[in-house]
């Protein structure tokens, strides 16, 4: 089972926590036990596993981001996104979570986010649920 999941964001640099839609996605899928593997088809854009209690995380995250890679540099990349890949690929594109008892294993603190770094513009998170 593959589905797609369309995720519009609001910012140039953001988090969004996608974790019930992918719960969602796995519940449907009527596996009891396997895994949800999650891509991002995109070059600017993410998905990483963190925090989901405290919304100050997510601010850091983005701050010390934007503190590491910075928008303005002497970047070749005539697009003025350079910054963006960059990030996109600190973060990763793709991600695995076990699934047991027909949900995602998390951790109690943990979430699922779709990591924004050239928007706003729609998103696509790729969610495959495996049985297994």
């Amino acid at each position: 089972m593959l589905v797609r999941l369309t995720v519009p964001t609001k910012r140039r640099s953001q988090l969004e926590d996608v974790t019930e839609r992918v719960q969602q996605v796995v519940a449907s899928s009527g596996v009891d036990e396997g895994v949800c593997y999650l891509f991002v088809p995109h070059t600017t854009a993410g998905v990483t596993i963190n925090e989901a209690a405290d919304p100050a995380v997510v601010h850091d995250m983005l701050n010390y981001l934007d503190e590491l890679v910075p928008t303005e540099a002497s970047f070749l990349h005539a697009e003025g996104n350079s910054d963006a890949h960059i990030k996109a690929a600190l973060v990763g594109h793709s991600a695995a979570l076990p699934i047991e008892g027909g949900a995602l294993v998390l951790g109690t603190w943990q979430g699922i986010y779709l990591a924004e770094f050239d928007g706003p513009r729609p998103r696509t998170v790729m969610v495959k649920v495996v049985a297994g």
